[in-house]
Parts: C-alpha cells; sequence; structure tokens
C-alpha cells in the first residue's frame, strides 16, 4: 500500500491489530522508562472513542480560544461589516500568526464575497471566514502525485531537533503497523547524542525492527544497510530518521543530498514521501525551518506537531498559503493514536465551533 493510499481511503484490513496496543501510553523523549508496552499493564479493551472531530476539537482549544473566540467578540461588538470591522479582523487574523500577507488577503476576500452577496450584518461572516481558510488549505492539498506498489515505500522525515521528530516517527510506525503493514526504520541521525538509542526505545515499544549504526556513523551507510534489509524482510515501508542541525547549513544539505542519493542509487523509485516535521509552538519559524528544508531536500508533505499546545494555530494556514506544502499529518495529542490526517474542512469547523467542551 503506497503511503499516500492512506489518505485515500485505501487502508488494509486492520482488525487483527486493533487490539494490539493502547493510545493512552505518553510519548515524551524525556522520560522514557525504557519498558515494553505489554510490560506496563496496558490492558487491551475497547476503550471509550471519542469521535475525530471532537478530538481535533479538543486539539484546538486554544487556537479556537485565541482565533475563533476573539472573532466572535469581534463579531459581537460590531454588527456592522464596516471597514473598522475589517481591520480589526486583519489584527485578530495577524495575532494567530497566520501571516500578515496572507491575513490581508484572506480579508479581501471576504470583503469582496460579502459585497458581492450583499451581506451587512457581521454575523453573517463566520460561513466566509471558514470557506476561504478551507479554500487556502484544499489549494495544495492535492497530496504526492505518486501511486507505487514498489517495495519497500521509503519515507524520509526531517525536521530539526526538539520538533517532536523521534515521537512522530514512532507514531507515523504505529499506524502503519496497526493497517498491517511491515515497518522498519533507520537510524539516520547518527550525530545528536542519544538519538539512535530514543529510537530504539521506540521501536522495541511498538513492535518494529530499527536498523542503527554507532552514534557518529555515515547516515548513507546506515540508510544503504536499511534498504537492504527492508528488502530481505519485504518491508512495505523504511522510515528513515534523518539529522536536524541547523547550526550549518552546508553540511545538513550534504548530509540529505547524499541520503537521496544512496535510496535513489539502490531503489528505483527512490524516495517517495519527504515528510517535514514542524513544532506548531513556534509559530512563525516554522516558516523559516521548513524554507530550509525545502531547499535541502524538497518536501512533500508537513507533519505538524504539538498543535494542541499552541494558542497560534492559525500557523497551519500560514505554511499552506506561504510555502504551498500540503499539511498531511497533525499530533493533537501525545497518545500513540494522536497523529492523525489533517482534513481542511474538519480544522476549520473545529477552529470555529463555540460549544463548551
Amino acid at each position: 500500500m503506497s503511503f499516500l493510499d492512506r489518505f485515500k481511503g485505501k487502508k488494509k484490513d486492520n482488525s487483527q491489530n486493533n487490539e494490539n496496543m493502547s493510545s493512552k501510553q505518553t510519548l515524551e523523549e524525556e522520560s522514557l522508562s525504557g519498558a515494553p508496552l505489554q510490560e506496563q499493564g496496558i490492558e487491551n479493551k475497547n476503550e471509550e472513542k471519542v469521535g475525530f472531530f471532537e478530538k481535533f476539537k479538543k486539539g484546538l482549544s486554544k487556537t479556537r480560544k485565541n482565533l475563533g473566540g476573539k472573532i466572535d467578540e469581534l463579531i459581537k461588538s460590531n454588527k456592522k461589516l464596516d471597514e473598522n470591522f475589517y481591520e480589526e479582523l486583519e489584527e485578530i487574523l495577524i495575532q494567530a500568526d497566520i501571516g500578515v500577507n496572507t491575513s490581508l488577503e484572506l480579508v479581501e476576500n471576504i470583503r469582496k464575497n460579502a459585497k458581492k452577496r450583499k451581506l451587512s450584518d457581521s454575523s453573517q461572516v463566520y460561513e466566509l471566514i471558514k470557506e476561504e481558510i478551507t479554500n487556502i488549505l484544499n489549494n495544495n492539498n492535492e497530496g504526492i502525485d505518486h501511486i507505487t506498489e514498489t517495495k519497500p515505500e521509503i519515507i524520509l522525515v526531517v525536521g530539526v531537533n526538539g520538533a517532536g521528530k523521534t515521537t512522530s516517527i514512532a507514531k507515523l510506525a504505529y499506524m502503519l503497523k496497526n493497517e498491517n503493514n511491515k515497518v522498519l526504520l533507520a537510524a539516520g541521525d547518527t550525530f545528536r547524542a542519544a538519538a539512535i538509542d530514543q529510537l530504539q526505545t521506540w521501536a522495541d515499544r511498538i513492535g518494529v525492527e530499527l536498523i542503527k549504526h554507532q552514534e557518529g556513523s555515515d547516515p548513507g551507510a546506515v540508510v544503504y544497510d536499511a534498504i537492504n534489509a527492508a528488502k530481505s524482510r519485504k518491508a512495505d515501508y523504511l522510515i528513515v530518521d534523518t539529522a536536524g542541525r541547523l547550526q550549518n547549513k552546508t553540511n545538513l544539505m550534504k548530509e540529505l543530498s547524499k541520503i537521496r542519493k544512496v535510496i535513489e542509487r539502490e531503489t528505483p523509485e527512490g524516495v517517495q514521501d519527504v515528510l517535514l516535521v514542524l513544532d506548531a509552538t513556534t509559530g512563525q519559524n516554522a516558516i523559516s525551518q521548513a524554507k530550509i528544508f525545502e531547499e535541502a531536500t524538497g518536501v512533500s508533505g508537513i507533519i505538524l506537531t504539538k498543535l494542541d499546545g499552541t494558542a497560534k494555530g492559525g500557523i497551519v494556514i500560514a505554511i499552506a498559503k506561504e510555502l504551498n506544502i500540503p499539511v498531511k499529518l497533525v499530533g493533537i495529542g501525545e497518545g500513540l493514536e494522536d497523529l492523525k490526517e489533517f482534513s481542511a474542512s474538519i480544522f476549520a469547523e473545529a477552529l470555529f465551533e463555540n460549544k463548551e467542551e
């Protein structure tokens, strides 16, 4: 199954694996106990499931209060769709980290459509705001162009240290394994202290194999061995971790370029997906990081982490508009199953859903 197929609803039968692991295990790299999940007393029982919308809504609670709540207050205090209303709306959007240019364009489109539809009451603008945000997020959400049955499918995961790269790899591997896929991991970040150990801990916990060398080894050699291991074990997916050091941009680009060359030499399809992990709490800094990695290796999709921990989730909109890179997955909690497929329409609905939680 191509990784892209997951976003098209073509999932493998996961009936056997649904009961294997609980989603309640906290994924914090700094506080790993090292014990396998099976030994931590986690019961294999059916837990009360929260609907996808409700889960997303809960994860966006801080952003909704900052953005949706302020827009709600604006609408209540300004009944007329006048210049004062639009100026205050611009300020609210900018403060939510949507970005100046994107905010100005959003408001201008809302203004034009309100005039076209002959709207006069500010309470009528909610749907327009949701429509415009959804349109921005959908414009670049066609996904990755390829669909391949070549195995293993190689997913290169990039991102700065501290963005949640290791935990995102673990959650992604868990997701794919639970769809009856054989998943291997490659410890391509050989420079950061404890990076290999952290990844090994999660590999053990979720029950997948990690291909690794000693700290300080050549990342290209690790990836070469991992590809051959994935082929011999008939793996469906090989997820490759990479270094995230931005202190020396030249070295970063050389390392990522070398890894890509190894993959392209050893597999007919080369790298199928390059997923960039960004920390939502860093706001506009995430845009700068994305530009560096896009230049270094090209990025086909973004994993946005810690969306539940920020009041500036508007960065999702800024990323989509300014970078033209689709946000494919979002982290909205610490549980294993809290890495979710991103949906533009659900994001917009959850952002402006004002019922009490």
